[in-house]
């Protein structure tokens, strides 16, 4: 292609010597910055592109809305740029809101890929944002780490078959599983409070309940839990007499649900109107009630609903990226939003601790083989702790911990109506119990 001749600066037309001095100084102040960069090199090669998606607003808001903080601090310990063998690259981390919706969950990751050539790919939250940008990432070649839903819904959800190699070669996920709730609530249930071991169970019809129903109910049915299950429902639903009549007609003094967090306000509102709720003593919810505005919003009904940690702050694991505790990250977070601390706090910074470990591992950071590579031999401690990708349980995925914990009143003097506590540590037992399960009662 024949280029246009070069004409001199002071004979283009329009430019006028005061516009050509100002240029001149936006050319020095350029080079200033560029030479203030100690270490990196000038050229698209050395700046990384990491790209971080996470559902910021809509139904699943609750699960993005400390990750505007967890990045901010991310990138004040990447400002000097990451060092890999010797050499400096500038980052650049690219969040995205998928707004809850999967659809756009995988444009977002597809624009991420083909637009801004991301070197790794972050996905935290839910199946309905991590699924999606993985199959994005798996079909592009892209890798692609991720955390914060039940691996099975992550792996079998997307096509893995048991005892079949994994299908998987740029994807993989980190956290919890069924096993991880499976000795979670067998420890939490067989606690101090009593019941009849009879377990009414609303699982819905998408990757997480039916990930649940297939694998998690039948390992609690051995442990001697009778599980009622009135079958799947639609995300979305309005009206649950159905399951409720069915609960209180078996006297199911054990709750367990996986929903959205609308779908359980709408459900446990007519389980107390209704009578159900009086009957229960300890309701154990998973994938709402999970943050204190989750359970404020609920009032009365929310005191000593049980649920469990993926992270809490009382974690003794600090982040190798920030070098902050648990303590610290919650602290800061509560101090700058005003808002009180979420596990989500150390979940996330855990997916930036290890993606970046793994750019750090990985011989050239830009090479897409390399960071698979380096992913796949991963084996580091995060703020939740160890992920070790060398030890399956199945390949692309590392097992990780989940603990038992109860929202109760906050004590005397506290900035905060509720207070998140640990009641058990099976999966962890680094992890201090803070206090005894209570029995739920409205």
């Amino acid at each position: 292609m024949n280029k246009p001749p070069l004409t001199s600066s002071a004979h283009r037309p329009g430019l006028s010597r005061r516009r050509l001095i100002l240029a001149a100084g936006a050319g020095g102040l350029g080079l200033t910055l560029a030479g203030s960069r100690r270490g990196w090199a000038a050229g698209a090669e050395n700046v990384l592109k990491v790209g971080f998606v996470s559902p910021r607003t809509g139904a699943l808001a609750g699960f993005g809305e400390t990750d505007g903080y967890v990045l901010q601090s991310a990138r004040k310990a990447l400002a000097k740029g990451l060092t890999v063998g010797g050499k400096t690259y500038q980052v650049q981390i690219l969040d995205r809101d998928t707004q809850s919706d999967p659809s756009r969950a995988s444009q977002l990751a597809k624009d991420l890929i083909n637009n801004d050539q991301v070197d790794l790919m972050l996905a935290v939250s839910t199946p309905e944002v991590i699924n999606p940008v993985s199959d994005a990432c798996e079909l592009a070649g892209v890798p692609c780490l991720s955390t914060v839903m039940p691996w099975e819904a992550w792996y079998f959800g997307r096509g893995a078959k048991p005892g079949q190699p994994s299908p998987f070669k740029w994807t993989y996920h980190f956290g919890f599983g069924v096993e991880e709730f499976h000795k979670t609530y067998v420890s939490q249930w067989n606690g101090p409070v009593t019941t009849n071991k009879k377990v009414g169970v609303l699982y819905p019809n998408d990757a997480d309940g039916n990930a649940i129903r297939a694998h998690l109910a039948p390992l609690l049915a051995k442990q001697g839990f009778t599980i009622v299950d009135p079958g799947p429902y639609e995300d979305g639903t309005t009206d649950y007499s159905a399951q409720i009549a069915l609960f209180k007609r078996e006297h199911c003094q054990i709750f367990n649900t996986f929903p959205i967090p609308p779908d359980f306000a709408a459900f446990w509102r007519q389980a107390a109107q209704q009578g159900y709720a009086r009957m229960v003593k300890i309701c154990q919810v998973a994938k709402t009630g999970l943050f204190p505005s989750d359970i404020e919003a609920l009032g009365r009904l929310g005191i000593n609903m049980a649920s469990a940690c993926y992270w809490h702050k009382a974690f003794p694991y600090k982040s190798p990226l920030t070098g902050l505790s648990g303590g610290e990250l919650a602290a800061g977070y509560e101090r700058t939003s005003g808002k009180q601390w979420t596990q989500q706090l150390g979940a996330s910074m855990s997916l930036l601790d290890a993606g970046f470990q793994a750019l750090k591992d990985s011989s050239d950071p830009r090479s897409k083989d390399a960071v698979v590579k380096a992913i796949r031999k991963l084996n580091t401690t995060t703020m939740i702790g160890k992920v070790d990708f060398t030890s399956g349980p199945v390949p692309n995925v590392s097992a990780g911990p989940i603990i038992g914990c109860q929202w109760v009143k906050a004590p005397p003097g506290s900035k905060f109506k509720l207070d998140c506590v640990v009641t058990e540590h099976a999966t962890d037992p680094n992890v201090p119990v803070e206090a005894r399960l209570l029995p739920y009662h409205v």
